[in-house]
């Protein structure tokens, strides 16, 4: 404990040195989560990267998460605690199939979540997160083909909610592809008091739509949110209890900002290992010796820049 605490100390010695802002996504360990600066989805990641006037950026999140703040803060340093915080559902399309995607659909308009490397960013017209997917393919006009990359699960989310017809990428976030049907209703059946939020990119959405389209499960208690969109409705419910299928590091914040409410991962193995890469340690170092430094070519981020920022304008 005293170590933790005398380790904890100095990287805000090093946080206050180096004016740096430490930004931690709601899926990293408490221990981060809890000295964070800010904690929050990838939009909100997004939003504080791009308004910070700290000289440094730590990222705690992954490798995507960091090269999208590099992108948005050219004259800063953004830091990457572990150069090995990967993600799997950015890792399911590359700029080349992109390139040869767009080609089968010449003037269709790309569309790709903000899970995605620096170099498919460039080569998108819009990024998304699943907190505005729904609103950025509504901006889109109606008579436009939309490429929708790289998670299946959002994209078939989003193609029910606005009613347009897209083509859409079939990767998918391997822990949130992992959450399936019958293990949520097993768990739900376990806990019938409890209010159910749902992430977008999860494997068992379309069957959740298809219960919510046909009245086997009640609206009012089932949601289909962002991480930062669980975290609002569980403050904002007289609900007391929720079962909530998304990666487990988000039921830290939510228990912390609610304590007198009960919340229940819908699997307690859905947990991201690139996630739960950056330790105390990690950070410390990376605060320390200035490492690992996250850089994006400028001619990729400057057309990059244009999707994120089109990303950013509608919330």
């Amino acid at each position: 404990m005293q170590a933790t605490t005398s380790l904890v100390d100095e990287i805000h010695r090093l946080r206050r040195e180096r004016n740096a802002v430490i930004l931690a996504h709601n899926y990293q360990i408490p221990e981060i989560q809890d000295l964070a600066d800010f904690v929050g989805d990838s939009l909100g990641l997004s939003q504080a990267a791009a308004r910070t006037e700290a000289d440094v950026i730590v990222f705690c999140g992954v490798h995507f998460m960091a090269e999208t703040a590099a992108i948005l803060c050219p004259t800063k340093k953004v830091l990457l605690p572990d150069l090995d915080a990967g993600c799997s559902l950015a890792s399911t399309i590359t700029a080349d199939q992109l390139r040869a995607w767009k080609a089968q659909h010449p003037g269709a308009v790309v569309v790709s979540y903000v899970n995605t490397t620096a170099e498919v960013k460039a080569e998108s017209d819009y990024c998304c997160t699943s907190t505005n997917a729904v609103k950025v393919v509504q901006a889109i006009p109606e008579d436009k083909e939309i490429l929708f990359c790289p998670d299946m699960f959002l994209g078939s989310y989003v193609e029910r909610v606005t009613g347009r017809k897209m083509h859409v990428w079939m990767g998918e976030c391997h822990v949130h592809a992992g959450l399936r049907p019958e293990e949520i209703q097993a768990k739900r059946a376990a806990h019938p008091e409890a209010d159910f939020l749902i992430h977008p990119e999860c494997g068992c959405v379309t069957s959740c739509m298809y219960q919510l389209a046909t009245n086997q499960v009640s609206s009012e208690r089932t949601a289909i949110l962002s991480t930062e969109g669980m975290i609002r409705y569980a403050r904002q419910s007289p609900a007391t209890a929720f079962v909530v299928a998304t990666e487990i590091g988000v039921l830290h914040r939510m228990r912390k900002e609610n304590p007198g409410k009960t919340f229940i991962p819908a699997s307690e193995e859905a947990v991201c290992q690139y996630m739960k890469m950056i330790t105390l340690e990690k950070l410390h170092r990376s605060l320390r010796d200035m490492v690992h430094e996250v850089r994006v070519d400028e001619a990729v981020a400057a057309r990059a820049r244009r999707a994120i920022e089109r990303m950013l304008e509608i919330v």
